[in-house]
């Protein structure tokens, strides 16, 4: 679970933003939507968490973020460009400040030695990158990279890894042997992260780590082609209960839908559908554009909800149908469906979702005149009480973030 999220100078976010999420276990949770953040914690958090606010008020930019560090992480070391695919907010104070960003989750307690995820505790990674002077010369790089955790829950943290500038490294005890130290020291480069480097080094503990972030499922692309139509007929090939819910589920987002098959073909697999009244088979690429959003968002949320990780769907509304996407909600808060606590990050216009969400799920964001973003939470708006009717109230103006005509 990702529960708290620091962004800082990153595309629209100028100011420092805190997402804190977190509410004590003796809350009341009316829909089943908050879990305990690790077995044993004070603390709990929600299962589903939806961004709501004008167009280009920044919600996309929060998913952005944390998938721009889930990127670093993973990938990075492969990165050949001097500039990481990312912006600074576009004034030249900010171009030339650092960038933030400090993500707070939980991850397994002895990730040095396996990716056993029953027994989890807090981890803390944070990436601050150096200002921009000569946007189209200078090489991007890196002023602190830094990974911490509690094994017990509480207490004093125990820092992994603690990057300063280049070659101002130390580890804990254990992540490092004397040649991977050594190896490091000579390939690590100034923009790409000590973890992903490592992690081409075949260090254990730095592989377990890609390994479980990597997982992370998101329909936003950072320097990655979005997944292509044979790709996504290969995973329904391979995931047979997956592709029966699919059809389905078809069946109820488009009432011309008859049949969904794989076409095995020379080119690779490819998704068919038999519409009602139609001879002619329409391939994937030609249904319509909410079909193939859904169709393509559909393996990230299950694939979530099978192993227990986190998805990030950005602008929700136009992948899954209104009257489909509360049930989805739903999914993330039913033991069955889902067992390991996974958890739903996405951007949404549709107020009326905010009936199946809990108060510490529902964040706002707004832009002012100056073009800086702001994120809050609704539960940090003083006097919304639980069980009061969300959606009216934020069509009413009461909180906030809501569009203006005029």
């Amino acid at each position: 679970m990702l529960y708290r999220v620091e962004i800082e100078n990153f595309f629209s976010i100028s100011e420092p933003q805190v997402i804190d999420l977190r509410a004590r276990k003796s809350v009341k949770d009316i829909f089943g939507r908050l879990s305990p953040i690790h077995a044993g914690s004070k603390w709990h958090g929600p299962n589903v968490v939806a961004l709501y606010g004008p167009n280009a008020a920044g919600k996309s930019n929060v998913l952005r973020a944390i998938n721009f560090g889930v990127w670093f992480v993973n990938y990075s070391f492969s990165y050949m460009h001097s500039i990481l695919p990312y912006q600074k907010f576009g004034n030249w104070v900010q171009i030339n400040a650092p960038t933030r960003l400090v993500f707070s989750f939980t991850g397994p307690m002895e990730f040095m030695h396996s990716l056993d995820t029953k027994r989890q505790c807090p981890y803390e990674y944070e990436i601050v990158l150096a200002p921009r002077q000569g946007i189209e010369t200078n090489t991007d790089s890196v002023i602190r990279e830094r990974l911490k955790y509690r094994p017990n829950g509480v207490g004093k943290a125990i820092t992994i890894i603690d990057r300063q500038k280049d070659r101002n490294l130390r580890f804990v005890r254990g992540f490092m042997t004397s040649g991977h130290e050594r190896a490091l020291k000579a390939i690590l480069r100034s923009n790409a992260s000590v973890i992903s480097t490592l992690a081409q080094l075949e260090n254990k503990p730095a592989m377990n780590f890609v390994s479980l972030i990597k997982g992370i499922q998101t329909n936003i692309t950072t320097d990655r082609i979005e997944g292509n139509e044979i790709e996504v007929a290969q995973w329904y090939a391979k995931n047979k209960t997956a592709f029966e819910q699919l059809c389905t589920i078809g069946r109820s987002i488009d009432l011309g839908i008859e049949q969904i098959d794989v076409d095995q073909s020379s080119s690779g697999p490819n998704l068919k559908f038999k519409h009602s009244g139609l001879d002619q088979i329409i391939y994937l690429h030609g249904e319509s554009h909410g079909t193939r959003q859904f169709v393509k968002s559909f393996p990230l949320i299950q694939s979530a909800l099978e192993y227990g990780s986190i998805v990030m769907i950005d602008d929700i509304d136009s992948a899954i149908h209104p009257l489909l996407l509360p049930e989805i909600i739903r999914w993330f808060g039913d033991d069955a469906k889902n067992p390991h606590k996974a958890q739903l990050w996405m951007t949404c216009h549709s107020p009326s979702t905010m009936s199946e969400l809990t108060k510490e799920g529902i964040l706002f964001c707004e832009k002012d005149a100056q073009g800086r973003s702001t994120v809050y939470r609704l539960a940090d708006i003083e006097g919304v009480r639980r069980n009061e009717n969300f959606f009216a109230k934020y069509m009413g103006g009461e909180y906030g973030a809501v569009p203006s005509l005029g």
